[in-house]
């Protein structure tokens, strides 16, 4: 039986392919002259609130599954919350890649005093997007429902008269 989801393993590939071509990317950005902009300070702050949305959303789901949960579950809403926690997966692995490669390029080029400040904050913007990544594993994790065990006899495939 194969499993559905997305692994950790694809969220590792898209970090390093994102990286890859961004770390490209910014190479050929900087041999125009040009410096890495800086980066947004908004950013930290919208990775925060993205992860206590996706872990909010998610933590209804995990109490129904476990059984610690008196309210009803709605199917739509737990799908809902498990797409959202792929896509919260798949972009936090995205941006961690970009912000990962321009965090190279700065720690290269340190030499240059407006590099200073930029290395703290896209290493701490490379660590946000790190922990959306890991909050969207997680809370796709919590979206698991337990396989059903399949009544003797049956067999995979066949449907019921």
């Amino acid at each position: 039986m194969r499993r559905q989801g997305l692994s950790a393993g694809r969220v590792l590939s898209v970090f390093l392919v994102v990286g890859g071509l961004s770390t490209i990317l910014w190479m050929l950005w900087e041999r125009t002259g040009r410096l890495i902009p800086e980066p947004p300070l908004l950013a930290g702050l919208l990775f925060l609130l993205l992860i206590a949305f996706l872990l909010g959303i998610a933590w209804p789901v995990r109490a129904f599954v476990r059984g610690t949960s008196d309210k009803a579950l709605e199917p739509l809403r737990a799908a809902r919350a498990l797409v959202f926690a792929q896509a919260g997966a798949l972009t936090g692995a995205a941006l961690a890649g970009w912000y990962a490669a321009q965090l190279v390029m700065v720690l290269l080029g340190l030499e240059l005093a407006a590099y200073h400040g930029r290395a703290w904050r896209l290493a701490l913007l490379t660590l946000g997007a790190m922990l959306l990544a890991g909050a969207g594993l997680l809370a796709q994790h919590w979206c698991r429902v337990p396989p059903r065990d399949e009544p003797k006899g049956r067999e995979r495939g066949e449907r019921d008269s």
